[in-house]
């Protein structure tokens, strides 16, 4: 009877060892918002870019070392209790073992504390504000998007600040337009350039003549150059509105960060405006960026967009992650990814150990205006490398 059972488990052990071992699927959640806002072109991008990146760095298998990748799509509504809620049942009901998101800085802020309830790694893509990694954040959260500091240290390095410059600031009242200019203010400490005005206007204003007005007071009697740097996100074009007033009979510039390509076309109206960018299509030149132009081009007619190189990034950081982690264990994935490089559309990133946050290079630019492109060209005038940006740690992660 033992000679019996002790041959029973022998073939049972074999049997188990022969077998194909089922591996765990890994289970993504992308955490946009694709409904309520104009900043849900900014969401589908990234989510076009997530794929395009998992097809890529998967060779098309959407596989990793065995394991299955599922995506999982949850809308925030661009509302911050709705945001919780779905990361909440992507982690718990889905069990998403790594969630992505969301578009707006003030939504994905409320979306931190979920990730270190549950455990889990939140991935900040597009989001933007400096406080996305900053003291409220946790050790769950990671960011492959740029922050407020990389935008505005960029675009304080393309007006080469010195005591002859003046400018005044546009921004939105909330977190990505206040960190953006706290962000910038402390990028000109020691050029001797000077903030003259701050305006904040409501997320949804599309009337920006009385703080333009503002700006033209504070502005028009300083000598030297004169600056009206804008700093807003989605399509109520403050730009072109504030050129059409005429700011140049003042002596005003304008200048403002790279855009998604619909807003480069209000571009136009400000031929040989300096800026600096996160990402145009035309200026990294690597092998993912050229198979990340063509494919895009060839699927949709289009070149890549802004926020389509981030969702690339951010699903080559994931893929990575994926493969060099010892284990799907979220505290082995968090040591895995912080201080890890990988290779991006816009070449190599670094997630910084101290807080999370993708290091990456942002490009110089000055306006040209070609009439056989629909938009305005960010014409490269320089790289600026992360070395060159004094970036805040926002918060010392304790592994």
């Amino acid at each position: 009877m033992k000679t019996s059972i002790r041959l029973l488990g022998g073939a049972l052990a074999a049997a188990l060892f022969a077998a194909p071992v089922l591996a765990d699927t890994v289970k993504i959640a992308l955490i946009h918002g694709t409904s309520g806002s104009s900043l849900d072109a900014y969401s589908k991008q990234d989510e076009t870019g997530f794929k395009m990146g998992l097809e890529y760095a998967t060779n098309n298998t959407m596989e990793v070392n065995g394991h299955k990748i599922e995506l999982i799509h949850k809308d925030t509504q661009f509302k911050p209790d709705v945001a919780r809620a779905v990361l909440a049942e992507a982690y718990g009901d889905d069990d998403a073992l790594i969630a992505v998101g969301g578009t707006s800085s003030g939504v994905t802020k409320a979306m931190l504390p979920i990730a270190k309830q549950y455990k889990r790694i939140l991935l900040v893509e597009p989001a933007v504000a400096d406080s996305l990694t900053g003291k409220d954040s946790n050790r769950y959260v990671f960011k492959t998007s740029r922050n407020s500091s990389q935008d505005m240290q960029a675009q304080a390095l393309s007006l080469n600040p010195d005591k002859d410059l003046y400018v005044a600031t546009l921004a939105q009242d909330y977190s990505f337009g206040r960190d953006g200019i706290a962000a910038f203010k402390s990028a000109l400490k020691g050029t001797g350039a000077t903030v003259v005005d701050e305006e904040y206007v409501p997320l949804k204003t599309t009337d920006y003549t009385a703080a333009a007005q503002r700006m033209f007071a504070a502005l028009k009697d300083k000598p030297g150059r004169k600056v009206i740097l804008i700093y807003v996100a989605g399509g109520s074009d403050p730009l072109s509105k504030i050129a059409g007033m005429d700011p140049g009979r003042y002596g005003i510039e304008l200048s403002a960060g790279g855009n998604i390509l619909p807003a480069m076309v209000s571009y136009k109206a400000v031929p040989g405006m300096l800026g600096a960018t996160y990402y145009y299509y035309g200026i990294p030149k690597n092998p993912i960026n050229d198979w990340l132009v063509t494919e895009h081009e060839k699927r949709f007619g289009t070149p890549p967009d802004f926020f389509t190189a981030g969702g690339m990034a951010a699903a080559l950081a994931v893929v990575k992650a994926l493969k060099e982690s010892p284990s799907l264990k979220t505290d082995d994935l968090i040591k895995t990814m912080a201080g890890m490089s990988w290779d991006t559309p816009k070449g190599e990133m670094t997630f910084r150990a101290s807080d999370h946050q993708a290091m990456q290079d942002m490009y110089a630019f000055k306006i040209k205006v070609d009439p056989n492109v629909k938009w305005a060209v960010p014409e490269l005038v320089r790289v600026i490398k992360p070395s060159e940006m004094d970036i805040p740690v926002g918060r010392e992660d304790k592994n």
